[in-house]
């Protein structure tokens, strides 16, 4: 395990590898890891470093601490959210898929205590969330004063439909575990303590599969989520020359034949 941070003292986001795993933690716990403008910053980071990282083949994004975060730090954020501190060029990602760079290899999330307003955004902008018995969910910007600004009114309705995401959406009241799962916002639920290692186990079988197909599918399933079924069908076709001329098809074959576990290289 190698650890990928720089030197600063203010780290918000701490980022190690595994593998071919990034490792990504949310890394102020004695605010319930809330995000200032520095954690915004410094998650952008270290999303494109490991997006821009050919050697890397899913990041696991999880919390230090008790919780995974409490939402934004209205306090230190209300002067700069008309200083383009949610908004991301061509060559950074945005961890809530709103602007910048589309993200092209796949985000695991774990996720544990208070999951407020941009946690259940970036839940629903990574691709498989575990999520603790323990999790208290809230999509509360209207009790605040604003509205979600991160994809939940868009995603959230998307993933649980119109009728079961707007009384959460609309009033901000809380919900539990076993509520996000039943409206489709968590990939499993897992006993306190144990989402970490279940988030982990899951990434490193997604690093056990072919990487170019691995990117292949979540561009198509991205593809049909921005832009629909039918442009998406038509594209998926285009997929398809360079993985069956790839390396790694060789590979697969030659292990299914074989009856032995593929060594993928990603070429």
């Amino acid at each position: 395990m190698t650890m990928e941070n720089n030197n600063r003292t203010d780290n918000r986001i701490t980022q190690e590898t595994d593998g071919h795993i990034c490792l990504i933690g949310l890394n102020r716990a004695d605010k319930r890891n809330a995000f200032d403008s520095h954690m915004i910053a410094q998650l952008s980071e270290a999303l494109t470093r490991y997006e821009d990282d050919d050697t890397l083949r899913c990041a696991l994004i999880f919390a230090h601490g008790d919780h995974f975060t409490a939402g934004l730090d209205l306090v230190e954020l209300q002067d700069k959210l008309n200083d383009g501190v949610f908004e991301f060029d061509d060559n950074q990602i945005d961890p809530w898929g709103i602007s910048g760079k589309l993200r092209t290899k796949p985000v695991v999330v774990a996720v544990k205590g208070t999951c407020f307003t941009v946690a259940i955004e970036l839940m629903l902008n990574s691709d498989v969330v575990i999520a603790s018995d323990n999790c208290n969910f809230a999509q509360m910007e209207v009790q605040r004063g604003i509205m979600p600004f991160g994809g939940a009114t868009v995603r959230f309705v998307a993933a649980a439909g119109w009728q079961k995401a707007m009384p959460y959406l609309l009033t901000g009241k809380a919900f539990d575990a076993q509520t996000a799962d039943r409206l489709n916002l968590v990939s499993e639920v897992v006993a306190n303590g144990s989402e970490y290692e279940r988030a982990l186990t899951l990434a490193q079988e997604i690093c056990q599969a072919a990487p170019l197909g691995v990117r292949g599918a979540l561009s198509s399933a991205q593809d049909a989520s921005r832009n629909g079924a039918a442009t998406a069908l038509a594209n998926i076709h285009s997929y398809l020359p360079p993985l069956f001329h790839s390396e790694d098809a060789k590979e697969g074959v030659m292990a299914m034949i074989e009856r032995r576990e593929a060594e993928f290289v990603g070429k």
